[in-house]
């Protein structure tokens, strides 16, 4: 039996140190619409701050308590498991120098992979990788 979909995309939930720094990256530096704040119920006790991106909903997840471990950093290379998301974009230069101009660290630089198809990776405040594909092939 295949899965049957609601909707078009998957949701993402990312647990971060502080609200307020992913907050500026997501909401402010990228530009996605808040679309509110729920309390975390029983022993995940903490806030989740949701967010738009297209279909998508990211769920910044603040816990009142900060988990003793953070995951490996490294990136792509630095561990198995979820290492990174896509963002599909149309103004890829513009998204990239919102990103220097917010002083996030860009770990590749508006760079052409193969023909017509272009690509930033950048690190939000926790080290978590996002990448930004601008695809015209």
């Amino acid at each position: 039996m295949a899965v049957e979909l609601r909707k078009d995309s998957i949701d993402l939930g990312i647990v971060v140190k502080d609200s307020a720094t992913a907050l500026g990256f997501y909401r402010d530096v990228l530009g996605f619409e808040h679309l509110g704040d729920n309390p975390m119920p029983g022993a995940l006790s903490g806030t989740m701050h949701r967010l738009l991106c297209g279909t998508t909903t990211i769920k910044l997840i603040k816990l009142d308590e900060n988990p003793a471990v953070d995951a490996p950093k490294g990136g792509i290379t630095g561990a198995t498991g979820y290492r990174y998301f896509t963002i599909q974009v149309t103004n890829i230069a513009e998204i990239t120098q919102q990103c220097k101009d917010g002083d996030v660290r860009v770990l590749v630089d508006n760079a052409e992979i193969r023909p017509r198809v272009s690509i930033t990776m950048v690190a939000d405040p926790d080290g978590n990788w996002v990448e930004f594909v601008d695809d015209r092939s």
